[in-house]
Formats: structure tokens, C-alpha cells, sequence
């Protein structure tokens, strides 16, 4: 089955010894400290889970988080995902740090819905009760929590319990994506006796049907799915925002530590992440560069974070765009909320949300204008991510990963690039072809598999064919084959120049069938622009080379074939005897120029002799 109502996921939080885990049991009937540790020391260690049944028929599934300093990190795995929170407050010590520690997490986490419940309220007469209500009311002022209800309670006597199921009852569940890829970070992950290795977390994103395949990000490992269970229950798929249970086919508990992401769809997993960065407000200030421990999710790395600003120390209460770089990847999507600690002493520094988990390495000295895009992006600008891919532009798929409209960007060759991009690359296109002009005055066009080299080196040959074709509909260059050339362009010739391609034809014109050898023809004419008039020649079908035989007019070799048409209007076979008396060659000339015809499909080969070829139609 799946739930039709939406789940709804409640996470506690506070100081240690401030009866989280008591008022989990209070409300649920369920004892979270599990562990003997947990229940020698009276303290939660782990992360603890259960459901309470709401009056509208939803199902408040409870996160209990450990309140202790040193177990920081999985107090915000445990409030990763959730919809609102109740934070726990003693009546008997008032606010202390971690309160604070977890008041600020949790609103870097992007939690916005709660109430503080003051616990042990049996312990304290109305007086200290009220000057505890009033310390908690000057500690939220500025946060989530301002003017939020304060329940005061007790475990023990029960008192205020029934105040506190109707505050949660009145919590609304966050809607969350169902279109995306489904994510879940692990937060917990055992074995189950018949069952092997069963892993849970909060849905993020997406749906996952049972039996489905997943893979487990960083490590990229595909697993199925052979069961799951949501908020507690059996069901036969898993849905952003609730409290899920996954039983992985083929996987030990070690392969699937917290941290982990199991995911159906794409997700990246990088080590450099653009972000928009929040240094909390009672923190000392923080250096370019600082060492950092990057927490999101439920997963933990380190690394460190540079401001993409032109500042070089953030002072508290400030937001800077930035670039964190990890040692280990990462997986995240735009929009994941995360927190940062320094590495020595443990503190709370900030927190934010991810913007580009596709960056490349910002450069220090663009490092202005690398924030100035990130904000952009922050904002919703997705076509920077246009402007970051430059030339080398991104597939559809890639865009429509990022969430991309269709109606944005240019496409050449079945990439997407920025209109101002993809005018650069016409600009290099036009430049490389007036340079060849320069260069080569005397030639008509060059060819296209020149042209993609040095400055379009980079792109690949459907790109390059698509931003010539483009080049070529707006009537800037004209393109004949395999040849390009800018339109307007034409070969003018000097006085001396057409002397010498007279000089050139008459050479060619006499030696008729014959043809002139490459060498000949340098030695007949010794001018340095022999090679490229005789190739100009060439391009305006005036003279054609021969294999073997040479350069030969064109006029010379459209008379041999109409004489050979006229021969096959009254013979069936033409014999290399029947040739050499048709035009007076040598076998030397005639065997290549017979081969010639082989090749323009005029004659076709059969034995020594030919016969028509297929142009004769």
C-alpha cells in the first residue's frame, strides 16, 4: 500500500538531557535509546525513528536527534528532510548553547515550521516556568521560530501532551518534488534477519516503485529495490517526503554507510560546488580558503571554501557567493541545503544552499564575476549555465537536467550555446576565412577540414558543419561541396597572372591528351604562382588531373568523351586496340585515360575491353 495522505516528518532538537527522547516516548509509546550505550548513559547516540497517529489520518513520523556537541553531525543528518520541528527546551535549565547550535542548523536547513516544547515542567514552580518561557522568547526573536507556540510539558505527569499532538497536528507537510530523480539519503542502514540489508532515510525527491533498480552515489553501485516500507508500513513505492525504508538485493550493511544517496535518475556527484554561503552571526569572522567540514544530506566531507568575491575575510551575519571544493565527491542538485563547520574546534560556521554542483575551478582573478553569475543562477538565471559552458555548449540533455526551457539557447549541431557565443564563433569562422583569402589569393575557397584547426579546433565536426550551414543561410559565405569561401569573395588576376594562366592553357592545349606532368608544367613555366594558378584552374573546371598522365584541359577531355559516345553509337565493345586508334595515343596515355573513363562511369570494365558504363544512363 502507499499512503494517499502526505506524510508528515517531525524532527526534535535541542540541548542534551532536555527530554527529546523522553517526549518521543511521552507521545509515541517508544523508546528510542535502543542502544545499551544510549541507555547506560542516558543519552541518544544515534538517530532514533518512530510514528504517531494523527487525527486527520496522517502519519507523523519522529525523528529524535542526540543533543550532545560532539554529535553535531548527526543531529543534522537527522534533521535533513524534515517538515517541522519541535525544539526541546528544559524548564529547569532554560536556553543553553546547543539550543542555539541547533536553532541556527535547523534554519540554515531551511525548516520554517516549528514550536518549542518546554520539558521537565514538572520540576519547576509557575515562576521559573515563566522566566523560562521568557528566555526561549528572546532566543527565537529573529528566527523561524518568532511568535511560534510554546507548549510547557512533562514526561512524567503527562502534563501538556495533549497540547503538543494538536501543535503537530497543525503542522503542514512540505510538498515536495515528485518529477525529479528520487533521492534518499541514508541516515541509517542494518541488517534484517530473512530480509539482508534494509537502509532509511527521508525521500527528497522523485517516486521509486518496489523491485526497481538504484544506484548508490558516490560509489556508483546499481542495486534493486525488493521491499519497502513508508512511515512505517509496506508499500509498493516510496514518495518525496516521507520516512522510508528500502531492502537492497545484494548489498552489505558496510557497502551502504551513511552519507550514502540512493537515486533513480541523474544526479551529479561532484568535488567542486558553487554556492551562496551564510556566516552565522555569532561566529568569528572567516578567512578565503579556510578549511572546512561541508555537511549535507546526511553525508559529511572536507574540504574547503573560496569566497567568489573580491573580499578575503567574511565577517559574521554576511552572505557571499563561493566555491566549495571537497576531497571526496559529493552528491547534491541545486537548491540542497547544507551546513559548514570548521574542522578544529568543532563549531557551526554557516550554511546555505547549492547552486551549481556542475562548476568548473573558478579562476582567483574572475572570481567577481564568477560570483556575480552564481547569484544570477541563485536567482533563477538558468542561462548561465549557458554562459558557463562557452563554446563548448551543453546537449539537450544536459540542459533539460539543469531545467533548462527549450526555447533557450542556439543549437548548432545538436548543442545548445548563448546567442553572444555562438555570434564569437561565426566572428572566428569569417576571420579564418578572409586570413585564408589573404593568404591564398589566388584560390577560390578553402576546405572546410582546414578551416576546423586552431581557433575552431574545439569543436566537433557537427558543430563546425551546423555553424558553417548557418553562415551559409544568412548568405555570409558560400559553400560548394567540400569548399567555403566568404560570399562577395572572387579570384582577381593581374595582368602578369593572366599572361601566365594563358601560358599555362597553351602548354596544356598542345600537349592535348597527352597531359603535362606536375613537374613538366614547373619546369615549361618557372613563376612561383604556377602551383596556384593551375589549381584555380582546376576549381573552375578548366583543366582536370589525370592519374598517370598529368593535367589535361577540360575542353581536351570533353572531346574524348564525345568521341567515345559517338564510338558506342555503333559498337557494342570497345577493345584497348579499337581506343589507341580513336586517339592516336600510346598505350602508355590510353591504358590510364581508359581507366579515367572506368572512373566517370562513361566505360565499364569487362575483361580488357569496355563497354557503357552507367552514365550512359
Amino acid at each position: 500500500m502507499t499512503d494517499a495522505l502526505p506524510g508528515l516528518i517531525v524532527g526534535t532538537a535541542g540541548h542534551i538531557d532536555h527530554g527529546k527522547t523522553s517526549l518521543v516516548r511521552a507521545l509515541t509509546g517508544a523508546d528510542l535509546d535502543s542502544l545499551p550505550e544510549e541507555q547506560a548513559r542516558g543519552i541518544t547516540i544515534a538517530l532514533g525513528f518512530t510514528a504517531l497517529e494523527l487525527p486527520d489520518g496522517r502519519r507523523a513520523a519522529f525523528v529524535d536527534v542526540p543533543g550532545h556537541e560532539k554529535l553535531v553531525r548527526t543531529m543534522i543528518a537527522g534533521a535533513t528532510g524534515i517538515d517541522a520541528v519541535l525544539l526541546c527546551v528544559s524548564a529547569v535549565d532554560g536556553v543553553m548553547p546547543q539550543t542555539r547550535e541547533h536553532l541556527d542548523i535547523l534554519g540554515l536547513l531551511g525548516v520554517q515550521v516549528g514550536a518549542v516544547v518546554l520539558t521537565m515542567a514538572d520540576l519547576v514552580d509557575e515562576e521559573l516556568l515563566e522566566l523560562a518561557r521568557e528566555d526561549v522568547s528572546d532566543a527565537l526573536a529573529g528566527t523561524f521560530l518568532e511568535g511560534c507556540p510554546i507548549v510547557a510539558s512533562s514526561a512524567v505527569t503527562r502534563q501538556g501532551l495533549d497540547e503538543v499532538t494538536g501543535v503537530v497536528a497543525g503542522f503542514q507537510s512540505v510538498e515536495r518534488p515528485t518529477d525529479g530523480p528520487f533521492r534518499l539519503p541514508v541516515d541509517r542502514a542494518f541488517s534484517r534477519p530473512g530480509f539482508g540489508t534494509v537502509v532509511t532515510g527521508t525521500a527528497w525527491s522523485g517516486t521509486l516503485d518496489d523491485g526497481a533498480t538504484v544506484t548508490l552515489l558516490p560509489a556508483e553501485r546499481e542495486v534493486r529495490v525488493r521491499g519497502v516500507q513508508v512511515h512505517g508500513q509496506s508499500a509498493d513505492r516510496a514518495v518525496a517526503g516521507r520516512r522510508t525504508a528500502l531492502n537492497l538485493a545484494g548489498v552489505e550493511v558496510g557497502e551502504v554507510p551513511r552519507g550514502t544517496l540512493v537515486s533513480a535518475g541523474d544526479v551529479p556527484t561532484p568535488s567542486m560546488i558553487d554556492v551562496v554561503y551564510r556566516h552565522l552571526d555569532a561566529v568569528e569572522p572567516l578567512e578565503d580558503g579556510s578549511p572546512i567540514r561541508f555537511l549535507l544530506g546526511t553525508a559529511e566531507r572536507l574540504g574547503r571554501l573560496y569566497f567568489a568575491s573580491e573580499v578575503d575575510e567574511l565577517s559574521p551575519g554576511e552572505t557571499v557567493p563561493a566555491q566549495v571544493r571537497l576531497d571526496a565527491p559529493l552528491a547534491c542538485l541545486p537548491g540542497d541545503r547544507f551546513i559548514i563547520r570548521r574542522t578544529s574546534p568543532l563549531e557551526t560556521l554557516g550554511g546555505g544552499a547549492v547552486v551549481d554542483p556542475w562548476t568548473r575551478r573558478m579562476r582567483r582573478k574572475r572570481r567577481q564575476a564568477w560570483g556575480e553569475q552564481t547569484l544570477r543562477l541563485s536567482a533563477g538565471e538558468r542561462r548561465v549555465w549557458l554562459e558557463r559552458a562557452g563554446e563548448e555548449g551543453l546537449a539537450p540533455a544536459e540542459w533539460a537536467q539543469r531545467g533548462g526551457a527549450d526555447a533557450e539557447g542556439e543549437d548548432l549541431g545538436g548543442r545548445l550555446f548563448t546567442a553572444p557565443v555562438v555570434a564569437r564563433l561565426e566572428g572566428a569562422l569569417l576571420e579564418a576565412l578572409l586570413a585564408f583569402h589573404d593568404e591564398h589569393p589566388l584560390s577560390l575557397g578553402a576546405q572546410l577540414r582546414e578551416l576546423r584547426r586552431g581557433r575552431l579546433g574545439h569543436l566537433t565536426e557537427r558543430v563546425f558543419d551546423a555553424l558553417v550551414q548557418r553562415l551559409a543561410r544568412h548568405s555570409r559565405v558560400e559553400v560548394d561541396g567540400p569548399m567555403v569561401w566568404v560570399t562577395g569573395f572572387e579570384v582577381v588576376l593581374s595582368p602578369e597572372q593572366e599572361s601566365l594562366a594563358a601560358r599555362i592553357q597553351a602548354t596544356l592545349g598542345a600537349a592535348g591528351l597527352e597531359g603535362v606532368k606536375p613537374k613538366d608544367l614547373h619546369k615549361a613555366h618557372g613563376e612561383p604562382e604556377v602551383a596556384a594558378l593551375i589549381r584555380l584552374l582546376e576549381l573552375r573546371s578548366e583543366v582536370e588531373q589525370v592519374a598517370a598522365v598529368g593535367w589535361v584541359r577540360r575542353d581536351v577531355l570533353d572531346a574524348l568523351r564525345d568521341s567515345v559516345v559517338s564510338w558506342f553509337g555503333d559498337n557494342e565493345v570497345l577493345e584497348p586496340g579499337d581506343f589507341k586508334q580513336l586517339t592516336g595515343l600510346s598505350r602508355r596515355a590510353a591504358i590510364p585515360l581508359l581507366e579515367w573513363l572506368d572512373r566517370s562511369r562513361l566505360t565499364r570494365r569487362e575483361g580488357n575491353a569496355r563497354v557503357k558504363g552507367s552514365a550512359f544512363g
